[in-house]
């Protein structure tokens, strides 16, 4: 370490004097000068376990500490001290030789608590943890008791995120994955929707780098005129509001960064093509007397709007009425504005706005003898509580169904008699039913949805009324898995369906030894690895699940066997692991020398030497990539590093994660298999153009083709075979160039 000049060493102190300062101030409003010596001794404690040791910046540690209970206070609006003494304290058990019960012994019970709860949430995503899962268990567990930890938590993220700069290139990755995946949604669902954003864009910053500074460069080049266009639109509603007395703070909004990327890619345009990139807020600025009163005035500021603006019939979205489940109150609209642009609207009053910035925080009562909780958050509570109760398989599992069951944002559903339940956004008839009760989840056959007949896969909306249709002589099936969200569903058909797929994998299995061993086929076979990736499986087992429960046809089985086993035993000598099917084809390069995967790409430290490009993601030389120890496969697994199968291994720590990289991104020896969706004008001639411009134009051998039309559009899917990601998207550009052809995406 390097040695500081006494000139460093007193700017530093000032520095930490500084950063402690903006801290005290931000929390006098609220702290008396007692609890602020409390919060003086956490800090001198907490700086002297840190003394000497620095963050990757080179700043002195202890200002992450003071900058995460500042967050805490400042941001997401933990006013107690107690939460900034945690805050300070939050990583020197993680990090020191300090144990909980000397925190316990410093600063009582409650503090002890608290931090060794933040320990379990950061051991969580330690590598080196073994019981990953009861890690997990053991903080939510805390969570549930004293929801302080994750909102500390969420503060620690946020600070992490915003000096992510410091660290390696694989860090960024998997702190950044984390961040998207669980971190981001648990603000969400904490009602911390400003935290929430900043760390979804932050999470993109790092994950899809050209295209957060694209979109950035686009609202800074668009700034002045998008400010115009917002004072043009809000000032004949300052008249109105102020002709009506009602006082109103009334401002524009640029959506985050990863709400115009999600815009883009589901209406498949450019940045220049997303119109709706603000907001208009209206907050009320009055105390009212009443709930009423204060819905009422908000009303008012609608009907006031609506009328100088039309108004979107489908875009009302009142969450003053009925609340979200995290408290989020407010009034959504879509109105048109000048020069025929969609603006959305959003109503709210002084109290809702606070409770909008400030999310749990703004309502839960931090008080050392008597903290409450409302209504809404005991229901949330009680069911992560009720997930912990659930088997997980593996900590992959566990983190799925997390994201699943305790951080989605959720909805209110309702039996004949009238009795609320809480379901996460996305739930089935079948949730429902298992809701109830296992028995009736087992036995369900549909249900009534406000008095319409619908399937179990029906997908519950808010405020729904449901009556649950059930037959005795109905069981769980196989494909009911892919119709529940819940976890509480999910394994009560698991357990369930154990018994009898062990019947079902013993049938496969003698099917498959009387159809193919006549063909020389045996498990041991090379061609068994193809056969499985052909069939998008990873496991023998779960091959002749499918096998006995009739999914595979046995004639395509066969027809594919005897098409492959030529190829394959010409081209893989024994003892070769082969590629999944689309590599097989790869494996000889259009010259006839042999090219093998490991001559492409290089992963450090994996204990395999086979390499396998993953399917989910399609990745191409050109793409940054990462992979992943597959001990099923046997195999290194690469993805892109923004597929979202890449981001839930690297949340979940499942299997190792190794650095990769293209070793010949430009060489053309090998073809990868890649696709795009197209979307234009249905006319005459249209196919052979696209055909004619693939094959001619620009060289590329189609795979395969699927097109459907309706009224007048056509949707059309083509893989084809590329070297590299260059080729692709300049393949991409020169397709757009054909007449009628409003869209190309790649297919991932």
């Amino acid at each position: 370490m390097a040695v500081l000049t006494p000139t460093q060493e007193e700017q530093e102190r000032k520095t930490i004097l500084n950063a402690y300062k903006r801290l005290v101030k931000a929390a006098m409003p609220f702290t008396t000068k007692e609890e602020r010596k409390e919060v003086r001794k956490a800090f001198e404690f907490s700086m002297e376990l840190h003394k000497n040791v620095r963050r990757r910046s080179g700043e002195p540690y202890i200002l992450h500490p003071l900058e995460v209970a500042r967050i805490a206070v400042a941001e997401v609006g933990l006013l107690d001290k107690t939460s900034m003494i945690c805050a300070l304290l939050h990583d020197v058990v993680e990090d020191t030789d300090v144990e909980v019960k000397q925190i316990r012994r410093e600063f009582g019970p409650q503090v002890a608590k608290i931090v060794d709860g933040l320990t379990k949430i950061s051991q969580v995503f330690d590598p080196s943890t073994t019981q990953q899962v009861e890690s997990y268990k053991k903080m939510l567990l805390t969570m549930s008791d004293d929801i302080r930890v994750a909102l500390i938590k969420l503060a620690d993220r946020l600070h992490n995120m915003r000096t992510l700069r410091h660290m390696k290139r694989e860090k960024q990755l998997k702190i950044a994955s984390e961040t998207t995946y669980l971190y981001a949604p648990l603000a969400h669902r904490l009602g911390l929707y400003n935290i929430k954003q900043e760390l979804e864009d932050l999470a993109l910053k790092y994950t899809e780098p050209e295209i957060y500074q694209q979109i950035e460069n686009h609202l800074q080049d668009s700034k002045r005129q998008r400010n115009r266009y917002i004072q043009n639109f809000i000032k004949p509603i300052q008249l109105r509001m102020k002709a009506l007395d009602i006082p109103c703070d009334i401002k524009g909004r640029v959506k985050s960064i990863t709400s115009i990327y999600n815009k883009m890619k589901a209406q498949q345009v450019g940045i220049e093509e997303v119109y709706d990139i603000f907001a208009i807020r209206i907050v009320v600025q009055k105390e009212f007397e009443s709930g009423e009163a204060e819905k009422a005035d908000c009303w008012r500021v609608y009907s006031a709007v609506t009328s100088m603006y039309r108004g979107h019939p489908d875009r009302l979205r009142d969450w003053i009425s009925t609340p979200k489940t995290n408290g989020y109150e407010s009034l959504h609209t879509t109105v048109l504005g000048p020069g025929g642009r969609w603006i959305e609207v959003q109503i709210r009053s002084q109290r809702m706005d606070y409770a909008a910035e400030k999310g749990l925080a703004s309502h839960w009562k931090y008080k050392e003898k008597d903290h409450g909780q409302d209504e809404l958050m005991e229901q949330w509570l009680a069911r992560v509580r009720e997930f912990l109760e659930a088997r997980q398989t593996s900590a992959f599992d566990f983190v799925s169904d997390l994201k699943a069951n305790v951080v989605a944002e959720q909805i209110y559903v309702f039996t004949p008699k009238g009795d609320l339940k809480i379901l996460p956004v996305g739930s089935t008839a079948l949730d429902m039913a298992y809701e109830i009760h296992t028995k009736i989840g087992h036995h369900c056959i549909g249900a009534k949805v406000n008095q319409r007949v619908v399937p179990l896969s029906h997908v519950l909306q808010n405020g729904d009324h449901v009556e649950v249709i059930t037959s005795a002589k109905q069981t769980p099936k196989e494909e009911w898995l892919e119709y529940v969200k819940t976890s509480k569903a999910r394994h009560k058909i698991k357990d369930t369906l154990k018994e009898a797929r062990r019947e079902i994998v013993e049938r496969g299995k003698r099917i498959f030894d009387w159809k193919v061993n006549q063909l020389g086929i045996t498990e041991e076979h090379n061609i068994i690895k193809v056969l499985l990736a052909e069939f998008r499986i990873a496991h023998i087992y779960d091959f002749y699940y499918r096998l006995g429960s009739h999914k595979i046809d046995t004639q395509r089985l066969l027809d594919f066997i005897q098409q492959y086993k030529y190829k394959l035993d010409e081209a893989v000598a024994p003892g070769d692991s082969p590629q999944k099917p689309q590599d097989f084809e790869q494996y000889l390069s259009a010259s006839g020398e042999k090219v093998t995967l490991q001559n492409i790409v290089e992963v450090d430290s994996s204990d395999y030497t086979a390499i396998q490009l993953a399917s989910c993601c399609k990745p191409l030389p050109g793409d940054e990539i990462t992979a992943f120890d597959d001990p099923f496969l046997k195999a290194s697994v690469v993805h892109r590093v923004s597929c979202e199968e890449a981001i839930k291994l690297m949340t979940s720590n499942q299997g190792y994660q190794h650095t990769a990289r293209w070793q010949e991104p430009g060489s053309g020896r090998m073809q990868f298999l890649a696709g795009w969706k197209i979307v234009g004008q249905d006319r005459m001639g249209m196919l052979n153009d696209i055909v004619r411009a693939i094959t001619l134009r620009l060289r590329f051998n189609i795979r395969s083709f699927t097109i459907s039309s309706e009224d007048g559009m056509f949707e059309g899917m083509v893989m084809l075979y590329v070297h590299n990601l260059e080729e692709l998207n300049r393949g991409s550009a020169e397709l757009k160039k054909v007449a009628g052809i409003f869209s190309v995406q790649r297919i991932t």
